[in-house]
């Protein structure tokens, strides 16, 4: 089950759109809301969001040499130069950078985890609902599954257990079952708290 390169962006962009709809009304109690990713608030996804559909494949090699290969200063660092003085400000930097189709030199579909994973980082914690893909939230899941945690994704979370997706007709892997919707197996591994446990969570 796989989306073709072309339909990754349409998903993206309509994702990046979806998620500047959804915020457009948040107080700034909201605002600054903690997120599912462990010491960002929900300004910081956003602003990470921004700085993520900005970076180029030459751009982030740059960046990486200057933070001496270190992932989350990159990310910090990448926060630190998108998050605007207001919300709104930051929002409206994401509505503008929402049809660019840039990626850092990984796999397409890292882009397709980045708007599921990060808009259900926001969306969770502030009660808001939404519905994505199935194709595209599969194809999302089995990247993490076979993508190291140290690369971000969450390979040696689920070691040793059969994970069943119950909205769609697929599983993977062999041992006791772990059952969910795709979307929050996707979470689960990806180590965001859904009421999925799994072995290395």
């Amino acid at each position: 089950m796989t989306v073709s390169p072309r339909m990754v962006w349409t998903v993206v962009h309509a994702e990046r759109r979806k998620l500047v709809a959804d915020l457009a009304g948040l107080s700034e109690a909201q605002w600054a809301t903690p997120s599912l990713c462990a010491g960002w608030d929900v300004h910081d996804v956003v602003a990470h969001l921004v700085d993520s559909a900005k970076t180029t494949r030459l751009g982030f090699a740059r960046r990486l040499i200057s933070a001496r290969f270190d992932f989350d200063l990159d990310n910090e660092r990448g926060i630190e130069r998108e998050r605007r003085g207001r919300p709104s400000e930051t929002l409206a930097a994401l509505a503008a950078a929402a049809e660019l189709s840039h990626t850092p030199p990984a796999r397409l579909t890292t882009r397709l985890v980045e708007a599921v994973v990060h808009g259900e980082d926001i969306r969770r914690p502030l009660r808001l609902r939404s519905s994505y893909p199935t194709t595209a939230v599969v194809q999302a899941l089995e990247y993490q599954l076979r993508t190291r945690v140290s690369m971000g994704g969450g390979k040696e979370r689920w070691q040793g257990v059969r994970l069943v997706a119950d909205d769609t007709s697929m599983s993977w892997g062999g041992g006791p079952e772990v059952r969910g919707s795709a979307l929050d197996l996707l979470l689960a591994v990806s180590g965001r708290p859904t009421g999925v446990t799994l072995p290395g969570f």
